[in-house]
């Protein structure tokens, strides 16, 4: 055995320090980037160009969302590529597998989101005419009209709704087809005509009063067709819904009022009722609550009746 051998662990003696002008230095080319690796696949490259593309598409974009989860899923898919032919890799296509599943779900999640509506053929017209031109999304109309509503129907003569009998605690109503006159105690007030509310007066009067009745007759005029919520349910969803239940409060407001004009003009037919697009004011909604729930209340003669119709018409004369 050879005694000037080196042994694997050199011991350095206590106070002796080391010489570090002669001490060997490290190769450079160890420690540094002295000499570049080849270039990778092109599979690598296009995989970055997927990733860089996706991340500087300006969000002002309305579908950037989906244009960089569809890209990061491509560039995920590609590197998994890259690392299992060309690389052998195990760490790189386990991690890439991982970001493309997270990615690809988001993805799907956003295109169902952007898949089209069907509205039902029956309140498609519903739709365009009253809550599009407010700009409710159509799968928010889809929820409101899909969950706690039905379409009911009533053949001509049947009652909607009679005085001092139906409660007026249970449903809120939008008429889809045919014609409705309400009338008190036998004598004509106005008619109801599709695309409007049958309820409206007695929805926003029981907001304050519960337990009322109608004050007035409704009767299927034609054949009718209308959409029914359930008033405890649809009270409920709109408290979950700010947006929508201000569109509520201005479509009630604004039916109360074309229902005050239609008092005041008897003869106001559905074409001209179209034309009536004023906001509704805090004046008009109470006219036609204290039409509906205090008439009977003033007076039972028919005489109480027949002040009140020629009290509105001399207003309207001199409106």
């Amino acid at each position: 055995m050879n005694d000037t051998a080196m042994s694997p662990l050199t011991v350095t003696p206590l106070g002796f320090i080391p010489d570090l002008k002669n001490a060997t230095l490290v190769p450079f080319n160890e420690t540094a980037c002295e000499n570049w690796k080849e270039i990778h696949h092109l599979v690598f490259h296009v995989a970055n160009i997927c990733f860089a593309v996706g991340l500087v598409i300006p969000t002002t974009l309305n579908l950037h969302m989906i244009f960089l989860r569809g890209l990061l899923t491509i560039g995920c898919a590609l590197f998994i590529i890259w690392a299992t032919l060309y690389r052998c890799a195990l760490d790189i296509m386990i991690w890439n597998s991982v970001f493309l599943v997270v990615n690809l779900l988001h993805f799907i999640y956003l295109v169902y989101k952007r898949r089209p509506i069907k509205i039902e053929k029956e309140l498609s017209s519903l739709y365009k005419r009253m809550f599009e031109p407010l700009h409710v999304p159509p799968e928010l109309f889809q929820r409101l009209t899909g969950q706690f509503c039905n379409i009911q129907s009533l053949k001509t003569g049947q009652a909607y709704a009679a005085e001092d009998k139906t409660s007026v605690d249970d449903r809120l109503s939008i008429l889809l087809k045919g014609k409705m006159k309400v009338s008190y105690r036998g004598h004509f007030l106005h008619n109801i005509y599709p695309c409007a509310f049958i309820d409206s007066p007695e929805f926003r009067s029981t907001q304050m009063n519960r337990g009322e009745k109608f004050q007035v007759t409704i009767i299927a005029d034609d054949n009718c067709k209308f959409l029914c919520w359930s008033r405890e349910r649809l009270t409920y969803f709109l408290e979950s819904e700010p947006f929508l239940y201000e569109i509520f409060k201005y479509l009630i407001g604004k039916d109360i009022t074309n229902k005050l004009y239609s008092l005041n003009d008897p003869t106001l037919n559905d074409k001209a009722s179209k034309k009536i697009d004023r906001q509704p004011s805090l004046c008009s909604q109470l006219s036609v609550m204290q039409m509906r729930n205090s008439m009977a209340s003033t007076s039972d003669s028919e005489d109480g009746l027949q002040m009140f119709l020629r009290g509105t018409s001399s207003a309207s004369s001199l409106r």
